[in-house]
């Protein structure tokens, strides 16, 4: 049977998403390389900056009063954390093993929201959930020869974009988009600004084109996201966020010679198989799943 228009329209709005945030980590992959990922992420967070930087000029300081600024500032700190750490995962993980143990970011958030947001969590949620972190240590294996400090700064990476997503439930409800947006682009800018300056190096002009493109790859996967939840129902389109892994094996592949070998894949397919089930638990209750990393 065919799929109605609209969910066409979605389902190739979020196929398009997952396609720019995997070239958004194969260009942090190159830079990699060379450049430390705080100089990465600094970059990153300025340009976001500059893009925010409209919107606040409009709102003026009336963004910037609010009944609750610790907890912007703590949600902006939890965001630049989880980029820091997932930048670090990119640069020395293969793309693929980086890319899906960040889909484990529903798992921390389930755990997240139970805690902090009083959200009643069922068994089978909570079943999934443990199913889902099996799936995480099918990846990683700790204890195995493989085992690296860019698995657990993976892990670090969802747990921090989990706390941004419970962070921003919360926000929701008495801030404006605009306040959110521009205290994260002033806090993680100033936070990132440092660590940065230690270990700067100037860019060529090829990595400033990257540079660049991660920023713009940012805003527009989100934006393509946004499209394809605004084109169709949640349920129509979660199922292909989940072919970033296959852009990122695609792309790793071709790229950096980076074959998954059979644990990550056999992991990944659990951990997907948990958080696409948890997705739809959340759809059911009324909930919009959180968008793609970027």
């Amino acid at each position: 049977m065919a799929l109605p228009n609209r969910s066409i329209e979605g389902a190739l709005w979020m196929i398009g998403a997952g396609a720019v945030f995997s070239l958004q980590g194969v260009a942090v992959k190159e830079l990699g390389t060379r450049l430390d990922v705080f100089q990465i992420a600094f970059l990153r967070c300025f340009f976001g900056l500059l893009v925010t930087l409209p919107f606040v000029l409009r709102g003026g300081t009336a963004l910037f009063l609010t009944g609750r600024p610790a907890l912007l500032v703590i949600r902006a700190l939890a965001g630049v954390s989880g980029m820091f750490c997932g930048m670090y995962a990119i640069a020395h993980l293969p793309l693929a093993d980086a890319v899906a143990i960040s889909f484990a970011k529903p798992l921390f958030a389930v755990c997240l929201a139970a805690f902090f947001l009083g959200e009643k969590v069922g068994l089978p949620r909570w079943l999934a959930t443990f199913v889902g972190f099996l799936g995480v240590a099918l990846i990683v294996r700790p204890g195995s020869h493989e085992f690296e400090i860019a698995h657990v700064a993976a892990l670090l990476g969802a747990f921090f974009i989990a706390d941004v997503v419970v962070l921003v439930k919360k926000l929701q409800g008495s801030e404006k988009n605009a306040t959110i947006m521009a205290y994260f682009g002033f806090v993680t800018s100033l936070a990132s600004i440092g660590p940065a300056a230690v270990v700067w190096l100037a860019p060529t002009s090829f990595e400033w084109a990257l540079l660049v493109g991660i920023a713009v790859a940012a805003t527009l996967g989100q934006w393509m996201a946004l499209r394809a939840y605004r084109a169709a129902d949640a349920s129509a389109v979660v199922p292909f966020d989940y072919l970033r892994l296959v852009f990122s094996i695609l792309f790793g592949w071709a790229i950096f010679a980076e074959v998954p070998d059979r644990w990550t894949l056999a992991g990944a397919g659990v951990l997907i198989a948990a958080t696409a089930y948890i997705a739809f638990r959340e759809i059911r209750m009324g909930r919009k799943p959180s968008l793609g990393s970027g």
